[in-house]
């Protein structure tokens, strides 16, 4: 099947689309944090206990994931760029309506939703990359939107958090979801114009065909390894830098904002280097599997150096930490794009990032279980590390070659599947 990434006229005019993603995840990530930064009003006005509050923040990550089982199969089996406006306007939708319900079940309700409507975001995202953009410009556009995710936690803190403050969360959820709902129009202006969507009898490998590859769950190991840490530093570097570094609340947030800021600028800037490698003659194991590599080991060390610093050194290692965790974020969907290929990225996608998620449910909780029984961040550091080494090994080692599975034994056992003959129109 050829890629409409082929033709030189097709790169460029994918600017505006790739902009628009980059966008879209970044909403993505202020919409589902935008309860967290909430949570201290809407607990009191509401009158929930920390048992209830604890659900209501955990709910999106439950259909979430589950729906990251079944949203490959259809951005695979139906058009990608249609899937992603529907999923969109349902988060956006949920995160308006969000802001008008009373109760603690209907909003449990409307956070199922909101992760139902944002599971098609990094499927459909890498579907479109995969279709649209050679191997050698992929690495930007993911880096893009890596960067997209960072910056996402960085706005809602510092633009969404002062106006619930100042307005109240209602208004504020109202106006986001309001406001979100802008990029609909846009997309689909400047969407790409091919067609995603599989046709005849073989609609991709299926779900047995991709869980049978080791390098199927190398990604996924590695994934869960990128994900912990960047989990790690979204929900606990608030904390660790108040509690554990003495740090005001004015200074905890330039901090963190900091932190973000050079995690996305290493995400762009690695995922050009990628492709500035890969331009000039470097394979895509070379090139993939060295940056990830790289990020890495960066990554492993500057969060030991972290934990082990004094109190004037600790930051600048806390900022190579965000240099290695963005340089990993550059690959983590590259290699599914590559390895998959544009028939079957969105379902491989969308297996993987079910599977890395499991980081975001068990991570947080364990590093407040760790830090309750220790006393300080020191064991918690040290979890982060060894997953950390877990998936360096997952990335490198496990991982294969670089190169599109070979799907084609299966399409043609597929072709050669009977088909039922077209009934007679008299």
């Amino acid at each position: 099947m050829a890629s409409a990434a082929n033709h030189p006229r097709a790169q460029r005019s994918f600017a505006p689309p790739l902009v628009l993603l980059a966008i879209c995840v970044l909403i993505n990530y202020v919409d589902r944090g935008n309860l967290s930064l909430a949570a201290p009003i809407v607990q009191s006005e509401l009158g929930l206990s920390n048992s209830e509050l604890g659900l209501l923040l955990g709910a999106f990550f439950w259909s979430y994931m589950a729906m990251q089982f079944v949203v490959g199969w259809l951005v695979d089996r139906f058009e990608v760029t249609y899937v992603i406006v529907v999923g969109y306007a349902l988060w956006t939708v949920s995160t308006g309506v969000t802001g008008l319900l009373h109760g603690f079940a209907m909003l449990l309700g409307i956070r199922l939703l909101l992760g139902i409507g944002e599971s098609v975001a990094f499927p459909c995202c890498s579907k479109i990359l995969a279709y649209n953009l050679p191997e050698q410009e992929r690495g930007f556009a993911n880096g893009l939107l890596m960067a997209g995710i960072r910056l996402g936690p960085a706005i809602g803190t510092f633009a969404a958090g002062p106006m619930i403050v100042r307005y109240g969360w209602r208004p504020v959820f109202i106006a986001l979801g309001l406001i979100g709902l802008l990029w609909i129009p846009a997309w689909l202006k400047w969407m790409p114009e091919r067609k995603h969507a599989q046709s005849g009898a073989y609609a991709g490998p299926d779900t047995l065909a991709i869980i049978s590859q080791r390098s199927f769950w190398g990604a996924s190991i590695g994934h869960i390894s990128v994900n912990y840490l960047f989990y790690f530093m979204l929900t606990w570097l608030p904390t660790y830098l108040v509690r554990a570094r003495g740090l005001s609340p004015h200074e905890m947030v330039k901090a963190a904002g900091i932190y973000y800021l050079t995690d996305a600028t290493s995400a762009g800037v690695a995922g050009w280097l990628a492709d500035y490698w890969m331009r000039h003659g470097g394979s895509a194991t070379q090139v993939r599997k060295g940056v990830m590599g790289i990020g890495n080991a960066i990554a492993i060390v500057a969060t030991t150096g972290c934990a082990l610093a004094g109190p004037h050194t600790y930051f600048g290692w806390l900022l190579a930490a965000g240099v290695g965790c963005g340089m990993m974020g550059v690959g983590v969907f590259a290699y599914a794009q590559t390895l998959a290929g544009p028939e079957a990225a969105g379902k491989w996608t969308g297996l993987q990032n079910g599977i890395g998620n499991f980081a975001g449910l068990v991570g947080p909780v364990l590093t407040g279980f760790v830090v309750d029984k220790t006393g300080s961040f020191l064991a918690a550091f040290a979890v982060t590390v060894a997953v950390l080494i877990l998936g360096l090994i997952a990335w490198v080692v496990v991982v294969g070659p670089l190169e599109q599975v070979n799907w084609r034994p299966r399409r043609a056992k597929a072709a050669a599947l009977p088909q039922e003959p077209a009934p007679d129109i008299p």
